[in-house]
């Protein structure tokens, strides 16, 4: 049986290593690249290079930059006394996307997770306090995921924030908007009920 040649399987495994790129879609990408003009696929590596090259932490926040400061860290309208903690860079831009949020931010770069060995000397724990040491915000929001390690972050860093005398708060969960109760696990509807708000 005729295969592809070995180099176009290595491009085949190579995509395969990108998120959500499952076999038959590395094969069309793959095949894309190649039957199309050069251009595409040049200015595919030349975009890759130049922002691999280029874009860095933030060095107060952690999130994309092109320069010392990411675009957030620079922006001197927003409120000084918010400051949200994410697990990812991406998490700013679903809450940026959001529209509700006019703080700052402070990327952590994963979340405690000891059955896989990442600790707090594996995440930007250190800056984090070191920043609220200096210039304290009144409140800090754990945007933080709803699972186990989330919870375990959290439950780490809320003794340490509080510390400086700022008030610790973690995003509601529950029920998403739009959706019915029968697609809903019993932990979420355990968290719904508990951060029930009057009306």
């Amino acid at each position: 049986m005729i295969d592809y040649p070995p180099l176009f399987q290595e491009l085949i495994d190579a995509l395969r290593l990108l998120p959500s790129v499952g076999p038959r879609s590395a094969e069309r990408l793959a095949l894309f690249l190649l039957q199309n003009p050069s251009a595409v696929g040049d200015r595919l590596v030349g975009a890759i290079q130049s922002a691999r090259q280029r874009i860095h932490p933030c060095v107060q926040c952690g999130f994309f930059a092109e320069s010392d400061l990411c675009a957030v860290c620079r922006d001197s309208s927003r409120d000084a006394q918010l400051l949200c903690v994410v697990e990812q860079p991406g998490d700013v831009l679903k809450l940026e996307k959001a529209g509700s949020w006019r703080g700052y931010y402070h990327v952590l770069g994963g979340r405690l997770s000891p059955l896989d060995d990442i600790g707090p000397e594996d995440l930007a724990i250190a800056p984090l306090l070191e920043r609220v040491k200096k210039n304290p915000p009144l409140e800090a929001v754990l945007a933080l995921g709803a699972d186990v390690e989330g919870e375990t972050t959290a439950l780490y860093l809320t003794p340490l924030l509080k510390q400086s005398g700022i008030r610790v708060s973690r995003l509601a969960t529950g029920l998403p908007a739009g959706g019915g109760l029968e697609y809903a696990d019993s932990v979420t509807l355990g968290y719904a009920l508990s951060g029930r708000q009057e009306i």
